[in-house]
């Protein structure tokens, strides 16, 4: 009794309040290193608790989001104390900045999009291109469907795929025909879309870069069909101990829908498509990841026109293999190999009995390090080469092209201040005896998760397009093009809203002078973009605006003048809903464009209501259905040089599919990959 009477009196009790400066924190924990006496902060920020330990000690307070606070001082001076904790500053490894990228299929950053919002797009048609269509920057550029961004032409976008380039993205088609996209988006796990101002490991891209990286390996067997009016689908995954091998294969024929529905073009062979590809991907235990992917599309279809009979087939063969290792002391290497053949007859190509062909080539070699030196700092380097070879034989006219472009970076990414992040690169490169030094600078402010402001500047370079290359023995070089943007973005698990405008300044773009192209064109785009997406208005409701005000003019090619490029449309606003009704979801995008201008006029302004539902029929079946162009309205695109003005080959487009998993428990599981 005396003992424990003794000990009593001997506790001292310890008081004070934890806050952050601003306000008083609720449940942090307080405790006495090397004891169990402590206590959590109660709705006050206050603690207080006994202890028996006496002479000097140390206090020790910890709280979520905040750095540990530390207290040595005797016990007895341990009352009313005021603990002031510090933000825990991000690491530079958990900082995502995502001025001018759109980043879906990735749990880090906010979620726009992945596989299955691509495919239930209501103007889709489950084609990635198309999807992206609805995003802010783009332009709409029905006769051919690609992606033109922010006042740029479509070959100033590059698609890459596991860091890998893809000469040629899209499938082919004839002339005023929308195109699609090559890849099936449920084969990707994540897609950043960059409209500008991306980093240095990025090169040959005037105005957007568009990453894409596969899925990684599987750890069980899926096998999966598909059937539609005009594609029919078969594929699946063989997993194994440490790795796994997937295919696809495809075939695309226009021949029963064109029989179904009628269309303006008069065609003596329909639209056919097959295509097959295949991905091993093997994980080593000390030794990182390998990647590998091949694709392979034949493409035909034949065209009565102008009186002939013209007839198209395309061979596209696409490959690479990617290795990512550590090696040691926080350093990674990325080695990478690529090859991308295109091989394109056309008879009656432009008079009855002609034949144009074109064959092009590109080997992508890439390697590249990279290291996380601290919690402030991370810095990669790399190096590149892009080997190109083109023949065309088009009587009188051919040429053989060869050339390669070598390139190096060097990135950096560094924390200044807790919430102030920069990222500085410079890429050089070199093209026969030209170099081009291109730096970039991309500042971040990001005081809190919802919040991020940033401003990027660069500079950007891209070779001319091998025609022009060719006719002028291969004087035109590069053509560059410098980036600003200013980024603002707010989010919540609800809301994102971005606001961004930008600046492109070209510089040596290809002009036709007296019959020769000199690389003395320029071009000048500016704008802003505004992206809303919400899914709090009702429960099961995703909506999405869009909308882009682009003014851009340029000289180059056959202009005579500075003029806005016949591509370009001032504003842009796509608006859609995906709303979900038990085993249903209904999808509506409403897509509208202005004017766009031709020597010939102007057209009218552009517009498709379209509509799609996807119904869960159990649980390893699909049906998906969509309506482009509700309406009905004749959208003209542009006028032809006799001034008669160039429509799509129907009005609307009705498709109808049936998903079906073979092996597995999910119907969202027959994505093959």
């Amino acid at each position: 009794m005396l003992a424990t009477t003794f000990q009593l009196v001997a506790q001292t009790t310890v008081t004070g309040i934890v806050t952050d400066g601003k306000e008083r924190l609720a449940g942090a924990n307080v405790f006495i290193i090397g004891t169990i006496d402590g206590c959590l902060t109660d709705s006050l920020g206050r603690f207080a608790f006994p202890t028996s330990k006496a002479g000097e000690a140390t206090l020790k307070v910890t709280y979520m989001g905040y750095e540990d606070y530390s207290y040595t001082a005797d016990v007895s001076q341990m009352t009313h104390l005021t603990v002031q904790m510090k933000e825990q500053a991000t690491t530079i490894s958990e900082v995502v900045v995502t001025a001018s990228t759109f980043s879906f299929g990735k749990s880090d950053n906010f979620k726009t999009m992945d596989a299955h919002d691509v495919v239930m797009a209501g103007n889709s048609c489950g084609d990635i291109v198309a999807a992206l269509q609805t995003l802010p920057g783009t332009q709409k550029v029905g006769e051919n469907g690609k992606l033109y961004v922010r006042g740029g032409e479509s070959e100033e976008c590059q698609t890459f795929v596991n860091g890998m380039h893809v000469l040629v993205p899209y499938s082919t088609n004839t002339e005023n025909s929308a195109v699609r996209g090559r890849f099936s988006p449920f084969l990707f796990k994540g897609i950043n879309f960059s409209l500008g101002g991306y980093g240095g490991e990025y090169g040959q891209a005037l105005s957007a870069v568009l990453p894409m990286e596969t899925t990684d390996m599987a750890t069980s067997d899926k096998y999966g069909v598909s059937a539609s009016l005009v594609d029919w689908n078969v594929g699946g995954t063989k997993a194994f101990a440490n790795s796994s091998l997937s295919f696809n294969a495809a075939l695309t024929s226009m021949g029963l829908y064109d029989r179904l529905f009628s269309q303006r073009f008069d065609f003596t062979r329909p639209y056919r498509k097959l295509s097959g590809e295949a991905q091993y991907k093997k994980e080593f235990k000390t030794a990182g990841v390998m990647k590998s992917y091949v694709g392979y599309d034949l493409t035909s279809v034949g065209l009565h026109v102008d009186g002939r009979d013209l007839s198209l087939k395309e061979h596209n063969i696409y490959a690479n293999i990617t290795h990512r290792m550590p090696f040691g002391h926080g350093f990674s290497l990325f080695t990478g190999i690529a090859n991308s053949s295109v091989f394109s007859d056309i008879d009656d190509a432009v008079t009855a009995g002609d034949h144009y062909h074109n064959f092009r080539n590109e080997v992508h070699l890439k390697a590249e390090v990279r290291k996380v030196c601290s919690d402030v700092l991370k810095m990669s380097a790399g190096v590149e080469d892009y080997i190109r070879n083109s023949v065309l034989r088009y009587e009188p006219y051919q040429y053989h092209l060869n050339y390669n472009i070598l390139a190096a970076h060097v990135d950096a990414q560094w924390r200044i201040i807790p919430r102030l992040f920069v990222n500085m690169s410079a890429r050089a490169e070199m093209m026969d005896t030209q170099w081009l030094l291109l730096p970039r600078t991309t500042l971040s402010y990001v005081p809190n998760k919802r919040l991020q402001a940033s401003l990027v500047l660069g500079r950007y370079s891209q070779t001319a397009e091998d025609d022009y290359l060719a006719k002028s023995g291969k004087s035109l070089g590069q053509s560059t093009a410098d980036h600003a943007i200013l980024s603002l973005q707010y989010k919540t698990p609800s809301t994102l809203l971005r606001v961004e405008p930008y600046w492109k300044k070209y510089h040596h773009l290809p002009l036709l002078e007296n019959g020769i192209y000199l690389p003395h064109g320029n071009g000048l785009s500016r704008g802003v973009d505004v992206y809303v997406e919400n899914n709090s208005l009702f429960k099961n409701l995703t909506t999405t605006l869009s909308y882009s005000y682009n003014d851009s003019e340029r000289r180059y090619l056959d202009y005579t003048s500075m003029r806005m490029p016949d591509f370009a449309s001032r504003h842009n606003l796509r608006l859609t809903a995906k709303y979900g009704i038990g085993k249903v979801i209904i999808g509506l995008a409403e897509s509208c464009t202005s004017s766009r201008h031709f020597p010939q006029g102007k057209t009218p302004a552009y517009n498709s209501v379209d509509a799609n539902l996807t119904y869960l029929m159990s649980p390893k079946v699909i049906v998906y259905t969509s309506l482009n162009n509700i309406l009905g309205r004749t959208n003209i695109f542009r006028f032809d040089e006799m001034g008669s003005p160039v429509t799509a080959t129907r009005d609307r487009f009705f498709y109808i599919g049936i998903f079906v998993s073979l092996k597995n428990n999910k119907a969202y599981d027959i994505s093959n990959f």
